[in-house]
Order: structure tokens, then sequence, then C-alpha cells
């Protein structure tokens, strides 16, 4: 059963859990075992993590880690900073059903508010924020709900031919971080996350109606295989 950290009340969303984007890189020597230590107790918290190394010169790591309790990402984040991991990015949001989503089968809800992760042999990574676009000629907010929903369900559409290649883990961020949502992408090929994301810019929500972020792109592994690179 998932405790809070000690000498904190829990704080908890009322769906879904808590998803931190933790973008690093070394400050010196890192303790590796440190961070060991730390997901394993994330873990017996009820969270889980994910590790992967990244390409370019945005960061050298990321650590996706996901809980019901905001203190435990905070407690993560602290040994990270602990073990010699200095924090250049990061990315607050929440795991959630989207108001064009309800109605989904249970199982599907189920997978959306708390996705096991990593998925088995998809180990090319990719993150970014979006938002939707509030131009003067092209406002997302200003268009009618059933229209809206119309073009989420035509984006969704596309987002399945890549099914078995690609999964997608959208949480959503507005009133959290800068942007609205943010974009997790988990491929078998590196070339299968860009094919994805090539594809569903032709859909009308994205090409009237989307604004991106900077991209993070690297490969997932074990802390043995991500920490020392």
């Amino acid at each position: 059963m998932p405790t809070a950290t000690p000498g904190h009340a829990p704080l908890e969303p009322q769906i879904g859990q808590a998803v931190l984007h933790l973008f690093c890189k070394p400050e010196g020597a890192v303790d590796l075992r440190k961070i060991a230590t730390a997901e394993r107790a994330l873990v017996k918290a009820g969270g889980q993590m994910v590790a992967a190394s990244i390409l370019g010169h945005k960061a050298d790591v990321c650590f996706m880690v996901l809980a019901k309790d905001l203190w435990v990402l905070r407690k993560f984040q602290t040994a990270l900073q602990a073990a010699g991991l200095a924090v250049i990015d990061s990315y607050v949001s929440l795991t959630e059903i989207s108001e064009y989503a309800k109605g989904v089968p249970e199982q599907m809800r189920q997978a959306r508010l708390y996705p096991q992760l990593p998925p088995e042999g998809m180990t090319a990574f990719c993150f970014y924020p979006m938002s939707k676009r509030r131009s003067e000629n092209h406002n997302w907010f200003s268009l009618p709900f059933e229209q809206r929903k119309a073009l989420m369900m035509g984006h969704g559409k596309s987002g399945r031919e890549f099914h078995g290649r690609v999964l997608q883990v959208i949480t959503g961020s507005t009133g959290l971080d800068d942007w609205e949502w943010g974009v997790t992408l988990f491929g078998v090929h590196p070339d299968d996350l860009k094919d994805c994301v090539y594809t569903m810019r032709f859909d009308e929500a994205s090409t009237l109606y989307a604004e991106f972020g900077p991209f993070y792109t690297g490969m997932v592994g074990t802390l043995a295989e991500v920490v020392p690179h």
C-alpha cells in the first residue's frame, strides 16, 4: 500500500497520478547507488520510473517518474540532486482522461490513468510539450465543443495507425506547467516516432491549432545502462 513521505500529508490528484519529467546533467561524480536507492523508495511508495539516455546538448538523461503523491516525486528529485545530477529542465503534469474521450471502455481508461511503463520492446524515446493555439485567426478555445471533439477524433484515428509501433502517453499540465500537455512517445524504432509525429501534424487539429515546445529524444534503458553514459 503506498505511503506518504514521512513528515508530509499526501498531496494527490483526485483522479489519476502525478507525472514528473526530470532532465539532468552531471555536476561531477554521479552516485549510481543513490539513484538506485531512490528508485526502490519510489516503487515502494507505489510509483514507477522510466530512465532514458538523451541525445544532443539539451540534457544527458531523463527520468520520467509517476506516483500518486506529489511528495513522493519531490523526494525522488531531491535524491537525484544529492546523487550528483543537476536538473536542467523539467515538466510537471497529471495523467488524465480527455474531455473528448469520456465514456471510453474501462480498460482504456485505466491504461491512460495508470500506464505501465516502459512498454516492452519500445526503447526509442521522445518527449515534447504542446498547447492549443489561441491566435486571432485560429483560436482552439473559441470553437464549439462538438467541432473540437470531431477534430480530436480524427487526430486520434491517425495516432491509432501506429499501434504496435508507438505508445503515446499524453498528460495534462494546464495550470501546472508552461504548456497544456506533455507528450511522451515510446517507439520500436526512432523513425517510428518521426513518422508518427509527422503524420499527425497533417491533421487539422494540429495543422491549424497546435503549438509545440522543445523535443527531447533518446533511448530507454536500465539505470546501469543510462547513468554511466
